[in-house]
């Protein structure tokens, strides 16, 4: 994505981790083992990288050996020490990859003549359909009350500082923003950070509810992050376990060796309270990752709700493949390949991978209203809660 890279999430914590359990199965072709002496020792890791680390082949419509069998004898006529060549590849690579699922999936190259490219077939899909990506924060302080309390942190990495806001509206809905996760990470930081500042300002009202008619928690434009945030900041809201879908992952090295699905679960926070008022997500197209689980956790509260448009579409967590048998892996030295390493469904049994979860209440982007300062979907938020 060109505003954010979207941030591996580490995947434990967001479920009942049952590959400590299982068996180490040993994959004989790692990808990483090839040496890229020719172009056919490249496409040969590539290709065996993806049938057997890439999780989503139960849904994925591409077809994998009609590739093999395309691109293996292209791949074998190149000279990999022709720069030319080099950057024929890219397209090849772009072609067998422009249909696959996985909403993650990048590639980026860092050989010669191609150093530094990359292929993102979502994003491509994605950027004739849907909208430019919008900084709501600019519009929603319109409807915040005065006391409202916002900043970033730059502490971690200044590439991807995290903004948050939060505020009330009305002096009775809680509002809270978030433009990436790392939440938990800014808040134990021993560095003063204004998003410290707004989580504190948040937790408190929180813990004192009296008052409240609502709460919104506004992702939209967030391109995801650490997976400890889902306890974090829900964690919160909830005195019992609440399960919101289910996770697996490859326990081998067919395309469809699947461990059994475990539960996510949002987990109580000490201090947590038991809300019994509506609470809102606000997402949009712009959605990605754990803004998308975050979402679909509010959406399964008793008293959650989804108000915007389909998110992005990529669900499934992330991390090396020698942790779990599959996901993001390195083709020899020529590209590294970014892609989950476990499959996500929602309680409804759906997978939403590729397609984006849909909204209860759909408010599309509205470009009139912006032009007028106005918040389609906040204010859509706010009459719900209110009537």
């Amino acid at each position: 994505m060109n505003r954010k890279t979207i941030l591996i999430i580490p995947v434990v914590l967001l479920v009942l981790l049952i590959s400590s359990c299982t068996k180490s199965i040993e994959n004989v072709n790692r990808p990483e083992n090839y040496i890229s002496g020719t172009f056919s020792d490249v496409f040969e890791a590539f290709w065996n990288g993806m049938n057997n680390n890439y999780v989503f082949w139960d849904i994925d419509t591409t077809d994998w050996d009609a590739m093999y069998r395309r691109y293996q004898p292209v791949f074998a006529k190149l000279n990999i020490n022709d720069s030319g060549d080099v950057k024929k590849s890219i397209n090849y690579f772009r072609l067998m990859t422009q249909g696959l699922v996985d909403s993650h999936y990048n590639l980026t190259f860092g050989y010669g003549a191609v150093a530094d490219s990359s292929i993102n077939p979502a994003y491509n899909r994605k950027m004739d359909t849907i909208h430019p990506y919008i900084f709501y924060p600019n519009y929603a302080v319109n409807y915040l009350d005065n006391d409202f309390v916002y900043g970033d942190d730059l502490s971690t990495d200044p590439n991807e500082d995290r903004f948050a806001i939060a505020g009330t509206i009305n002096k009775n809905i809680l509002y809270f923003y978030c433009d990436i996760f790392g939440l938990k990470s800014s808040y134990e930081s021993s560095t003063d950070n204004d998003v410290k500042k707004v989580l504190k300002y948040f937790f408190a009202k929180l813990a004192n509810p009296a008052g409240l008619k609502g709460v919104i928690i506004d992702v939209r434009g967030n391109a995801g992050g650490e997976v400890t945030d889902l306890n974090f900041l829900l964690g919160k809201m909830v005195t019992s376990p609440l399960t919101f879908g289910y996770t697996r992952y490859k326990n081998g090295n067919g395309r469809l060796d699947y461990t059994p699905w475990a539960p996510a679960i949002i987990t109580p926070q000490t201090g947590a309270k038991a809300l019994d008022i509506p609470v809102i997500a606000l997402a949009d197209a712009w959605s990605v990752s754990l803004a998308e689980l975050t979402t679909m956790a509010i959406h399964t509260m008793p008293n959650g709700k989804f108000i915007g448009e389909t998110t992005w579409g990529a669900n499934g967590p992330l991390d090396i493949n020698q942790n779990f048998n599959g996901g993001q892996f390195t083709a020899s030295d020529f590209l590294f390949a970014y892609t989950s390493s476990s499959e996500f469904k929602y309680l409804d049994n759906n997978i939403y991978e590729g397609k984006g979860f849909p909204p209860d209440i759909a408010v599309p982007y509205n470009p009139a209203y912006l032009r007028q300062g106005r918040d389609a979907a906040l204010e859509t938020a706010v009459k719900n809660i209110v009537e």
